[in-house]
């Protein structure tokens, strides 16, 4: 079982920056793969960021791209989304997911299953 705990949302103009921290604890195992997911209002879930704990790939969503960096202290099971010029369009509710990956090789993908979540934490951009 991992237990996730988001934090780091507000309310920001656009053009401003949010630093979001998703720390893991439980049973964290040797190699996750860890995202971040949002959801706006009336709309479906979106994968925007995912890191392998194992040599740090990343992958993004093209929306995010050049906006948004996904980081991680392994030391501290913490991974962090930091978001540059955030847009009106970027409101959502951030959440944080893992999975923990037992095979060695492969990348860490925007569209794998994602079996622990966090409770998520509100990001609200405005005009």
């Amino acid at each position: 079982e991992v237990q996730l705990v988001e934090s780091g949302g507000g309310s920001v103009p656009a053009g401003g920056s949010l630093r979001l921290s998703c720390i893991a604890s439980g049973n964290t195992g040797t190699r996750r793969c860890t995202a971040w997911f949002r959801q706006a209002p009336g709309k479906g879930r979106e994968a925007v960021a995912v890191i392998d704990s194992s040599g740090g790939t990343t992958d993004y969503a093209d929306s995010v791209k050049g906006r948004f960096t996904i980081s991680q202290d392994n030391a501290k099971n913490t991974v962090f989304l930091q978001m540059n010029i955030l847009k009106p369009d970027d409101t959502a509710k951030f959440y944080c997911a893992t999975y923990l990956r037992f095979r060695s090789g492969g990348t860490c993908r925007l569209d794998d299953t994602f079996g622990y979540w966090g409770q998520g934490t509100q990001v609200t951009v405005s005009a």
